[in-house]
């Protein structure tokens, strides 16, 4: 196994478990999350995502200190960022803040590993694990969103913000893109080792 793949350790199969059912709620809290930036409501988007910020360290933290890592929760974890990151994206473009091309740019990186998923099924996995390149991705992009929404014009207006949440956007979506090529590469990898 490459360093790409870490050995996940799993205390637990179980499904309704204190993380997950904080995962859940985060999850729940996507469509309401769009909606606010969708309104204008740019204060209680940016406090929801506070929380959410909170959650995604609290169900970890639940998930480790009561001993109920499960492999859903480890499912559940990427799938929460990237809906709030697909979320936030559609609703800025929506708004007029964010071009559609960088909507296009992240999401055609989903979409290449969409389509890894029927090799990686033949290993007898649905997905590689996270990898680090891809957890600071998400973090800068988590980070830019909010940024670019107070410091536009159409919002709270603090150029800084905006100049600062780009740099982290385009950070964010090179990372992005990196650790989509080496999930591409490790899924190469699996096929060649299986031949």
């Amino acid at each position: 196994m490459s360093s790409l793949v870490p050995v996940q350790k799993f205390d637990t199969n179980a499904v309704v478990t204190l993380p997950n059912v904080v995962s859940f709620l985060r999850l729940l809290t996507v469509p309401v999350f769009a909606w606010l930036i969708i309104q204008g409501n740019d204060v209680a988007a940016l406090v929801l995502l506070i929380v959410f910020g909170a959650t995604d360290w609290i169900d970890g933290y639940l998930a480790r200190r009561l001993k109920q890592r499960s492999p859903l929760g480890a499912k559940l974890d990427p799938v929460a960022d990237r809906l709030y990151i697909l979320a936030a994206l559609i609703a800025l473009v929506i708004r007029g803040i964010v071009p559609t091309y960088f909507l296009v740019i992240l999401v055609a990186r989903d979409v290449m590993l969409a389509l890894l998923v029927p090799a990686l099924k033949r290993h007898g996995m649905v997905a590689l694990p996270v990898n680090w390149v891809g957890k600071a991705g998400t973090m800068l992009l988590l980070m830019a969103f909010p940024l670019i929404l107070v410091g536009s014009p159409d919002s709270l207006g603090w150029p800084w913000a905006y100049w600062v949440g780009w740099a982290f956007g385009w950070a964010g979506a090179a990372a992005y893109w990196v650790a989509g090529l080496l999930y591409l590469r490790e899924t190469i990898r699996l096929g060649k080792q299986a031949a």
